[in-house]
This record gives C-alpha cells, sequence and structure tokens, in this order.
C-alpha cells in the first residue's frame, strides 16, 4: 500500500480476480469432461441393471420349468461356494450392479464356445420351452441372452445351441454361484458415429453371468449381453437438458466476464476518463470516487488523484511565484527605465548633480535585480534539493556562525551538552542558521539564543532572537514567498521559503511559536542513525 494513502475501499486484490479467472476457465473444461465420464458410467450401471432385472425374471421361470420336470427326491445341480450370496434377509438376496466404467478392465470379445459337451436332459428339454419365449423378448430388449444348464453348456438361445461356455471367465465364476459381469471390446461393421473418441462406451459390450441358484445350488447361467447406450445419441435424446446445462455454462462464463468488468475494466475505463477531464482543466475529476474495484487499482486511482492534487498544488504555487516575481521586477525596473528615459530626455540640460542621482538609483536598482536573482536561484535550489546520506554536526556549523556574526554585531548563544548529528550537508545546515540570523538583524536583535533537545522522533531546535518580533497579523504570512517588512533595507522575503524548502527535503519542518520577546522559531529534523 502506498504511504499515506486512504484504506482501500476496494473488496478483491487484482491477483484474486485473476486466479479465480484462470482457475474457472481451467476447472469448467475439467467439469464437463468429469460430468461425461460420470454421466457414461450411469448409463452403463443402468444398462446392468437391466441385464440384472432380466436375469433374475429368465432365471425363476427356467427353475419353475425344472422343477416341474424334477421328481421332488432328486438332487439337481453343482453345489454353489457358500460365500456367493449375499442375504439382505431370509428372504431377499439382491444383485446390485458392478461395473465401474472408468476403472473397469476391457476384455477382448467373447471366445467362441466349445463343441462336444453333451447338456443335461432336463435342461435342454426347459430350453426347448424357453427358447421362443427368450427370441420374443430380444425384440424389445434388444439384450443377447443365452442359458447355460450346470455344466456350462448352451440349452437355450438364438444360437449356438449345445456349446460349451465353461472356459469363460465370468460363466466360470458364475458356475460357482457368483455374480459376474464384465466389458468386452465389440467389432462393429457400422463406421463409428462423430466424435466417438470422447466417448469410452463406443465399441464395448457388457456382459452379465447370473447363476440360477436353488437351495445353494447352482442349476445353471442366464448369460446375457448389451451394447450400452451410447452417450453422445442418449445426449442428443437429452437435448433440451443439455441445452439448458449448456446455457448454465454461458451463464457462469458471461458472469466470470461480468466480474472482471466491474472489477477491472469499469475503474480502469473510469480513471481514464477521469485523467482526460482533469488534463482539459476540470479540477474535481481526480478526487477520489467511490469505487468497487480490485485493491491494485484502488490504489492507482489513489496515486493518481495524489499526484493530480500534487500537479495543482505545483501549478498554483508556480502561478502564485510568476505573479509575485513579476511584480517584484517590476518596480525597480520602472525606477531604472523612468531614470533613464530623464536622462536622456535632459542630458544637456540636467545639472550635474541630479545627474549623479539618477545614475544612482539606476544603480540602486540593478542591485536590487542582482540581489532578487540571486535569492531567487537559491530558492530554486532549495526547491529542487535531493536529501543524501551525508551527515554534519549541529555543534561545528554553530561555532562558525557565532564567530562570523560576533563581527556583525549579532551575539549567538547555545549550549550543547552533547555532540549533535543531523542528515543534512553542512552547506544546507549554514544556509538555514544564516538565514535565520540574517532575518533577526534586519529586525533589531543583537542576541539570538539556540536550544536544542533531543527526543527518539529526532532533533528539536529553538532559536530565540530579542528584536522587533513579528505582529499577530503577519504571522500567517511570514512563509509566503517576497512577503517582507523590509523591502527598503533589501529584504526579498524568500528567506524563510528556502528555509522550509530545505526542511522538507530532508523530513524536516519548521513554524513560528509565541514569545514574550523577539521571535521564536521551532524546528523540527530526523537525527542520524
Amino acid at each position: 500500500m502506498i504511504k499515506g494513502q486512504a484504506k482501500t475501499k476496494a473488496l478483491f486484490k487484482l491477483r484474486s480476480i485473476l486466479l479465480v479467472v484462470n482457475l474457472a476457465v481451467l476447472l469448467l473444461p475439467l467439469v464437463g469432461l468429469f460430468f461425461f465420464r460420470f454421466y457414461e458410467n450411469v448409463l452403463v450401471q443402468q444398462t446392468e441393471g437391466e441385464l440384472i432385472s432380466q436375469g433374475a425374471v429368465i432365471s425363476a421361470a427356467y427353475k419353475n420349468e425344472i422343477k416341474t420336470r424334477l421328481s421332488p427326491e432328486a438332487l439337481y445341480g453343482i453345489t454353489a461356494d457358500p460365500n456367493s450370496t449375499t442375504n439382505v434377509d431370509e428372504y431377499y438376496t439382491p444383485i446390485k450392479p458392478q461395473i465401474d466404467f472408468s476403472t473397469a478392465k476391457l476384455y477382448p470379445s467373447r471366445p467362441d464356445g466349445l463343441d462336444g459337451t453333451k447338456s443335461d436332459i432336463l435342461a435342454k428339454n426347459a430350453g426347448v420351452f424357453l427358447s421362443p419365449i427368450l427370441a420374443d423378448a430380444k425384440r424389445t430388449t434388444l439384450s443377447g441372452v443365452r442359458v447355460l444348464d450346470y455344466n456350462g453348456v448352451v440349452i437355450a438361445g438364438r444360437a449356438e445351441i449345445g456349446q460349451d461356455f465353461s472356459d469363460i471367465p465370468e460363466i466360470k465364476r458364475a458356475l460357482l454361484g457368483y455374480y459376474n459381469s464384465v466389458i468386452r471390446q465389440r467389432i462393429s461393421d457400422e463406421p463409428p458415429p462423430a466424435m466417438a473418441s470422447i466417448s469410452r462406451g463406443t465399441g464395448v459390450r457388457l456382459f452379465a453371468a447370473f447363476p440360477i441358484i436353488n437351495e445353494g445350488r447352482v442349476w445353471g447361467v442366464v448369460y446375457l449381453s448389451r451394447t450400452p447406450q451410447n452417450i453422445l445419441k442418449h445426449l442428443y435424446a437429452e437435448k433440451e437438458k443439455v441445452v439448458f446445462a449448456g446455457l448454465t455454462l454461458i451463464a457462469l462464463t458471461l458472469i466470470i466476464a461480468l466480474l472482471t468488468s466491474y472489477t477491472i475494466s469499469r475503474p480502469i475505463h473510469n480513471l481514464i476518463k477521469r485523467t482526460k477531464e482533469f488534463s482539459e482543466g476540470n479540477k474535481k475529476a481526480m478526487q477520489q470516487h467511490r469505487s468497487y474495484g480490485v485493491q491494485e487499482i484502488e490504489w492507482l486511482s489513489q496515486s493518481f488523484s495524489n499526484m493530480a492534487q500534487s500537479l495543482d498544488n505545483r501549478s498554483e504555487y508556480i502561478r502564485n511565484f510568476a505573479m509575485h516575481v513579476s511584480h517584484e521586477f517590476k518596480t525597480p525596473m520602472t525606477s531604472i527605465q523612468g531614470s533613464a528615459e530623464l536622462l536622456l530626455e535632459h542630458l544637456d540640460d540636467m545639472e550635474e548633480k541630479k545627474k549623479r542621482k539618477f545614475l544612482s538609483n539606476i544603480i540602486a536598482d540593478s542591485d536590487r535585480l542582482k540581489h532578487l536573482v540571486n535569492r531567487l536561484l537559491d530558492l530554486a535550489r532549495a526547491d529542487n534539493i535531493q536529501a543524501t546520506q551525508e551527515v554534519c554536526s549541529i555543534n561545528k556549523v554553530l561555532d562558525v556562525l557565532k564567530g562570523r556574526y560576533r563581527d556583525l554585531g549579532l551575539d549567538v548563544f547555545f549550549d550543547l551538552d552533547a555532540e549533535y548529528n543531523l542528515k543534512m550537508g553542512r552547506e544546507h545546515l549554514e544556509t538555514i542558521f544564516s538565514n535565520l540570523c540574517d532575518n533577526a538583524s534586519q529586525h533589531g536583535a543583537d542576541t539570538l539564543h539556540i536550544d536544542v533537545q533531543s527526543n527518539d522522533e529526532g532533533i528539536s531546535l529553538k532559536i530565540l532572537d530579542n528584536g522587533g518580533g513579528i505582529s499577530s497579523a503577519n504571522k500567517d504570512k511570514i512563509f509566503t514567498p517576497f512577503f517582507t517588512t523590509r523591502r527598503q533595507d533589501g529584504g526579498t522575503g524568500l528567506g524563510l521559503g528556502i528555509i522550509q524548502s530545505l526542511l522538507q527535503a530532508h523530513d524536516g519542518n519548521i513554524k513560528i511559536v509565541d514569545s514574550h520577546v523577539g521571535t521564536c522559531f521551532e524546528i523540527h529534523l530526523p537525527t542520524t542513525t
């Protein structure tokens, strides 16, 4: 934050806004991809759930057909693994979808069955009964269904009757009593749909082996298969919802764009507009306005306002300064011009005494102009001085001034109990004290007392003289350039302005304080470490 600026009103930092925007740009495609994969997995599990339902119905029909052909005391099928059945209670044995499409292994196409294994006669007869039912149901379910006996031989289905599937992994596990499902590669004669590469569900088929279990014994297997619903086709079928989701994403994008515009673009354009108005002369344009932009732009706006205020103050100072300079130069130049014109007009008939008087006036006014120019140069240098790391001793500077001004009739008194050092060039400190001593002499002082106090914040100097003092009416004007009550004695009114500029360049200040006699100034300056 900029030194001295007001507390920011901004809600966010620029880097926070950019971070949010970048994260949104990064996350929106990832969220879309995650949604795509999640929905694709839902479709696969939905397909598996349908196969499980079909398998349960076919299993019940198969068991009922076997029971009608089986004598009550006969032991049929093979023993199932005791851990294969998960009972919710004594009656319900639910089977849940197992496939997690995002992590499931993709197996090659289903291998062909083997010939030569004989099927169970009861199962074969039941298969004859079930085959027309399965063929009719396939027109609606679109599922491939095969019923296998407890040896793994196909006894019902559209084709492959009599083939042995017992070596197929999912069938082998189902013959132990476990439900099993796998994803296998599907080879299609049709060309893949557009954008098929983004969907893993393209070119695969789901196989489910549903064991037919009766009282702990496996009587057979319902082997089902179906191609999962293609997500691209499903999305097209659900295009209204997809359009809604797309519009939602567009709305989120617009919100991000509006947020960026509101917090970044709008404050920047507002700042540009205000700087343009200020350049056209509207001083109020750069006043700080309520803003909801980011902190960095708020700081930038505050910096521009501070800069504009400084420029305006500087312009005002230059205007007043130019007015005072022109006034100060105009008086002696008018006098010089008038004297020269009189001399030129009466060169032959003017008395010698009057000629010398006019010439003396011209020289005096020229000296005043020269002195004024020198003081203006001193003020210009003071206004543009740059603080340095140079250190000087107050004690040594005052020792020099004490001897110099004693000869001019001004006694300088000071009693320093320690060595005091300041971050200031020696010539600048001498200029400050010299101007104060000259002012004291011009106002009739013959003594000047300097008191030095040190604290944690720096050094405080009090300079008190016994001169005529400054009236209450003039105390507010003494730091105004060219203000002087001793113009007839050569005063320019620039001395205190030079002092003030030098002190400000070194983080110091000067003020006039009340005193019972003469004039008292108080100066504050930081000490060196």
